[in-house]
């Protein structure tokens, strides 16, 4: 064998080593996106099984709110089949845009809720309702903390399958870009819901 043929196969051995690397790479990136976002799953999934027995609770209190009340229950059943979908595809683009987009719409329907909720004093000293209210408040920052770190995955899972020339075979392997979660699209949307009760 030549030194010729020697250099080519080991050229052919170094760049097949690097492209196997640089598969690998992003396959574990991608997998961390999937735990990422099992961990905001498991959040969601408390919150959503939160908020049935939040607006059971207030309906003895808010029977002249029934269209608020039914509007929470709606965004909350469209917000858990969002995430289903999502669960099912967390690298998705389409699934987490959808996810965003319901959890968006809980959001504004959970801010009616606790803004009309202040004009019932019954409501806000029911311990029931506190209790629950506190549990909600503290499964809010969970998902905070959730969506954070799902989108610091993203975010590295991102800049390598972006990164040249990593980005090259990303594409040829079905690696495509993963949206980050966002919590909300605009500066109104950015306010917190209030949730404690006084």
């Amino acid at each position: 064998m030549s030194v010729v043929a020697i250099v080519i196969i080991g050229v052919v051995l170094l760049g097949g080593g690097w492209v196997v690397a640089c598969y690998n790479n992003l396959v574990m990136l991608s997998q961390r996106v999937k735990n990422a976002f099992a961990q905001i799953d498991v959040q969601l999934k408390r919150r959503y099984d939160l908020i049935p027995n939040l607006v059971e609770s207030a309906k003895a209190y808010m029977s002249h709110e029934r269209e608020t009340l039914t509007a929470v229950i709606e965004a909350r059943n469209q917000a858990a089949s969002a995430r289903d979908a999502a669960a099912h595809n967390a690298t998705s683009g389409a699934a987490i845009g959808a996810l965003a987009s319901a959890e968006t719409q809980l959001s504004g329907a959970l801010t009616k809720f606790f803004a009309l909720s202040e004009s019932y004093p019954d409501l806000k000293a029911n311990a029931n309702i506190s209790g629950l209210m506190e549990e909600l408040s503290s499964t809010e920052n969970k998902v905070g903390f959730s969506r954070q770190a799902f989108n610091d995955a993203v975010t590295k899972f991102n800049i390598a399958a972006q990164s040249f020339p990593t980005n090259l075979f990303a594409k040829m392997f079905g690696f495509t870009e993963v949206p980050l979660l966002e919590a909300t699209k605009g500066e109104q949307e950015r306010e917190a819901p209030r949730v404690a009760f006084n």
